[in-house]
This record gives C-alpha cells, sequence and structure tokens, in this order.
C-alpha cells in the first residue's frame, strides 16, 4: 500500500515537472524576457500630438514607459517587440537604435519591431515635427538630449529582456472590444445624437500571453486600433494605452504588460478630453484583454520566422512654383514654413526624393501570424489584409518609422487630413501618388509568402 501511494506520488510530481524539464533540456519550447525603462522626460518639454498646444509640459499623469518582449524559439532564434509610450518614432532614430541592436546582440532588422503607441501626450523627439509646434531653441537643445538618452535607454532594455530570458508557453487569441469610432465618417460633436456609427472599424484586441514554468503570467501583448488622443492636457501620459496597461499589471502583479497601436489612424475615441474618460476606455481594453486570457488561448509552437522589406512608396507629381506660392500664404504656419522650403528648394533646381523607403515586416510566431507597417496606418489595410490572411491575423501600423499618415485609396482620392494635408505636416516632399494601398498590400503578400504566412481561403 505504502508502495503504491509512493508511485502514485512519483507519477504525480513528474507530470507537474514535465513543462520545466521539457524546456531546461531545450527540447522544443520557448523562452522569453521582458524588461521596462521609465522614459519620462525629467524637465519641461513640448508634448507631441496636438498643434493647438501653447506651452511646454507641466508634470504627469502617470510615467511613461518603453517595454521589451524577447521570444526565443526551440532553434535559438530571437525576436523582440519594443513597445513605446511615444507619438511616433522617425526614420533616423529608428535606424540609429536597430543598427545598434544589430551590433550589440546580432538582431537583425526583421527581428525588431519598434511600435509606438501613438500617446499624444508624450515627447517630441529630437528634430521630429518642428514645423507644427512653436518650439523654442532651448526646448529643441532639451529634445535632442532627451532623444541621445532615450536611444541609450531602448539598447539597454532589450540587453536587460536577453538576461530575462526563461523557459515558457506562448498562447494568442483575439479579443473585441468597441469604443473606437471613425472620426471621417462620424461627426464628434453629433455623435450622442447618432444610433448608427459609419465605418470602416475593427474592433479586434490581438493578445499574446506568455506564461513561465511556474504557470506565472509573464507577459501580456496587446494591442488595439484607436487614436491615444483623448487626452490634451499640458501633463505626460500614454492616455488610454497607459490606463490599461497600467490596469492590467495591478490585475496581474509581476506581469509585464505591452500595448501595441494597430491600424487606427483614422479611429478615434469618442467621446473624450477628460482623465475620466481616458481611464475608462483603458479599463475596457483591459477587461476585453483579460476576458480573451480567461478563455481558451492556442498554444503557439516554438518556431520563429521573420521577414523585413522596405517598399517604394512613389510621390504623385511635386506641386509647382505657382502653387507652392499660394500655399505660403496659407493660413496655417506649418503649411507655410513647408512651401517656404519647397520653394527655396525649387528655385535652387534641387531634385526631390520620388519615393519614400517604406517599412514592411511579417512575423511568424509558430501558428500566429503578425504584420507590421510604418506610418500612420488607416484601418482598412487591417480589414484587407485579414480578408486575405485570416481574421486571426494581428497588425500593427506605427511601426519602424512615422513618416506621415497611410491612407487608403479612397481617402487619398477624398483628400482631408489623412489624404492630403498629413503629407505636408510631416515635412515630406509631395503627396502620395494614386495606388499607394495596393502596393502596400502586394508588397505584404509577396514577404508574408517569405516568412511562411499562407493566405487563407475566402
Amino acid at each position: 500500500m505504502i508502495r503504491l501511494s509512493l508511485i502514485t506520488l512519483f507519477l504525480f510530481l513528474s507530470s507537474l515537472s514535465s513543462f520545466s524539464y521539457a524546456q531546461d533540456k531545450g527540447t522544443r519550447a520557448w523562452r522569453a524576457g521582458t524588461a521596462r525603462v521609465n522614459i519620462t522626460p525629467q524637465q519641461p518639454m513640448w508634448l507631441a500630438g496636438f498643434g493647438s498646444r501653447t506651452k511646454p509640459s507641466e508634470g504627469k499623469i502617470h510615467d511613461l514607459w518603453a517595454k521589451a518582449l524577447i521570444m526565443e524559439d526551440a532553434k535559438g532564434r530571437r525576436a523582440v517587440l519594443i513597445t513605446m509610450d511615444l507619438n511616433g518614432i522617425p526614420r533616423n532614430i529608428s535606424i540609429r537604435i536597430r543598427e545598434r541592436l544589430e551590433t550589440k546582440y546580432s538582431l537583425s532588422r526583421s527581428r525588431i519591431i519598434l511600435n509606438a503607441s501613438h500617446t499624444h501626450s508624450g515627447p517630441v523627439l529630437d528634430n521630429y515635427l518642428y514645423d507644427v509646434y512653436p518650439i523654442t531653441d532651448e526646448l529643441k537643445e532639451r529634445s535632442r538630449v532627451y532623444t541621445i538618452k532615450f536611444e541609450e535607454q531602448i539598447v539597454n532594455l532589450v540587453g536587460s529582456a536577453i538576461r530575462d530570458l526563461e523557459p515558457v508557453k506562448v498562447y494568442s487569441e483575439n479579443g473585441v472590444t468597441r469604443f473606437q469610432v471613425n472620426r471621417r465618417n462620424n461627426s464628434e460633436a453629433a455623435l450622442s445624437r447618432q444610433t448608427e456609427l459609419e465605418g470602416p472599424n475593427d474592433y479586434a484586441v490581438p493578445v499574446i500571453k506568455v506564461v513561465n514554468r511556474k504557470n506565472k503570467l509573464k507577459a501580456i501583448a496587446f494591442g488595439y486600433s484607436c487614436h491615444p488622443s483623448v487626452l490634451s492636457l499640458d501633463k505626460w501620459s500614454g492616455d488610454y494605452p497607459g490606463f490599461a496597461q497600467i490596469e492590467l499589471e495591478k490585475l496581474h502583479p509581476g506581469a509585464t504588460a505591452l500595448f501595441f497601436q494597430s491600424t487606427g489612424a483614422d479611429q478615434n475615441a469618442i467621446p473624450r478630453n477628460t482623465i475620466a474618460w481616458a481611464k475608462q476606455y483603458g479599463t475596457e481594453l483591459a477587461a476585453a484583454v483579460g476576458r480573451v486570457m480567461e478563455d481558451d488561448m492556442k498554444e503557439l509552437s516554438p518556431e520563429l520566422a521573420t521577414a523585413y522589406r522596405e517598399i517604394d512608396l512613389p510621390f504623385a507629381a511635386p506641386y509647382t512654383i505657382e502653387e507652392l506660392e499660394r500655399m505660403k500664404k496659407d493660413p496655417s504656419k506649418y503649411q507655410q514654413a513647408w512651401a517656404a522650403r519647397m520653394l527655396e528648394k525649387a528655385r535652387r533646381g534641387e531634385s526631390l526624393p520620388k519615393s519614400y523607403p517604406y517599412p514592411i515586416q511579417v512575423w511568424k510566431l509558430g501558428e500566429q501570424p503578425i504584420m507590421a507597417m510604418g506610418g500612420e496606418v488607416v484601418v482598412q489595410y487591417g480589414i484587407d489584409l485579414k480578408k486575405i490572411f485570416g481574421q486571426q491575423l494581428f497588425v500593427m501600423g506605427y511601426s519602424n518609422d512615422i513618416m506621415t499618415y497611410i491612407p487608403s485609396e479612397r481617402i487619398l482620392k477624398e483628400g482631408k487630413y489623412e489624404g492630403f494635408l498629413a503629407n505636408i505636416l510631416f515635412g515630406l516632399p509631395g503627396q502620395w501618388a494614386a495606388g499607394v494601398q495596393s502596393t502596400i498590400v502586394n508588397g505584404m503578400v509577396k514577404l508574408a509568402e517569405e516568412a511562411g504566412v499562407e493566405e487563407q481561403a475566402p
């Protein structure tokens, strides 16, 4: 009887440790590491996101963070997701960071995603959108010094995540929440009287869950397609994504919650303009993530594939001297400054770039495909890519380079801010040429094939 009890106890303990044993032996298992660093400026700086602000920051609502989740598959291949409570990260800064990560940690560009939440309450980085804000030389110098420190923080952040690597299981699934509103198709002022919303919309909440050998939640990476522009105060905050991360980490002590922005360029959280609204949307998003984690999620096999490419995104024909002269008289100061620069280049006979090196990226985490694009990507791209690759696809915008808005073909023809003025605001030499949507989607289809992501039958 005693012998039978001992055998039963041994078998029970063996079953509990089988997961840990498999991990320790390096058999088919993931390893993952996380890290975080506080990136809140320590002195007043200009806040990015709203041209209507008239003064630099005055304190904070909560801290800003950069966080890293590094994944290593059964063959030792690594990829790192870095999320940042920032409005955006321009190409030159992104290149410097990724080059340093490749030199120091052997992480190629295909294995790095730098995703900005697009909070409108984070700092203006060095030489980024200066035409939009009335920034003094002193504040520009603060941005420059801050950016140097920020780049160093991100490099060190990844090193900390690598040192934290441990055996894990990884799961994924899509949730849903519905506070986004298509801002081009719905009037914010009239929203309270509307009984139906006009689209397009994508309410998906993609979630990646990472659990260690002790069955303790280690990381939650989640996304949503919606502008973090609820708050326009002169205080630092991560807006609703910041509150969502705070809520999840409060509910799951010891876990790292990372938010990635999806294709939310034409989506706003409405109503807005109070801290209470930002907290509500953050709580709603955290609840959607929590529901996903409580339900069955698919476990991902420890196989990693990545692909990255920069495709030429062509500009339309340049403006004429006469057109630039008219634009120089526009009431908006950023348009005046842009037109003056373009006129100066035109009169010097300086040639302008005919295209932009646009970054696209594909990851395949086991059975979970992830697609990332640069710029402020409108929601139609997420919808179209899911039609091709299935509704379980995870889509990120705002990744690796924020150069301007990426409109759908319909929005490009309609113009307005996302289809016309944004390129001027961001300082590009002209508008996107017709065909931008098909160029990007076709490029992503080709890149997906390289990473082993298959199209799904309709």
